[in-house]
């Protein structure tokens, strides 16, 4: 007994429905796996991006603290101005009713200080042609607060500089502190 075997043409035969759905679907889930790691290092690039800036304005504020200080020490109104430093803080120190700091524009000379308000008022900054102010310019969505304690009469003062902002679901900040000293005495 012969067995005839029928021979197909498998040049003529294609995929099947199934196995292209099953393809589609790999596919598919690939190319959304490479969009979601695209999409979250975007994400973290703009955290990133706004964090050092963040720590720059910081920094800033601390630096023009400090540049106050010395400017008093070195242009004393009386024998030592210490106190003359520590008095134009006087507003911005924590209290109860006041959210800790104050608000400044760079540019200012002699020195001022705006008490920030609890809504962050008076103190956002905004984004100009000389720089970060708190009075005009482009809106930067960041918040500048600035304040010192006192830690040791007539000796020793410790500054804070905080910057406030909001990304994605939550709201981010970046705090510097520094310690300065009378050192004129």
């Amino acid at each position: 007994m012969k067995l005839f075997f029928k021979k197909f043409n498998t040049s003529n035969q294609g995929f099947t429905l199934v196995e292209t759905l099953v393809a589609i679907s790999i596919f598919t889930v690939s190319i959304l796996g490479m969009m979601s790691v695209l999409a979250s290092g975007v994400s973290s690039t703009s955290y990133a991006r706004q964090k050092i800036l963040a720590g720059y304005l910081a920094q800033e504020g601390i630096e023009y603290v400090r540049n106050m200080r010395d400017t008093y020490m070195l242009y004393p109104l009386g024998a030592n101005d210490w106190d003359g430093f520590n008095n134009e803080f006087t507003s911005c120190k924590p209290t109860p009713g006041n959210p800790k700091g104050c608000g400044f524009n760079v540019t200012d000379f002699p020195y001022d200080f705006t008490v920030c308000q609890s809504n962050g008022g008076n103190c956002e900054l905004y984004l100009d042609d000389e720089g970060y102010n708190i009075t005009s310019g482009e809106e930067t969505g960041f918040i500048r607060r600035v304040w010192v304690e006192e830690i040791e009469p007539d000796k020793e003062a410790k500054i804070f500089s905080k910057v406030e902002w909001t990304q994605g679901s939550g709201n981010k900040e970046v705090i510097f502190s520094e310690n300065l000293f009378n050192w004129v005495e």
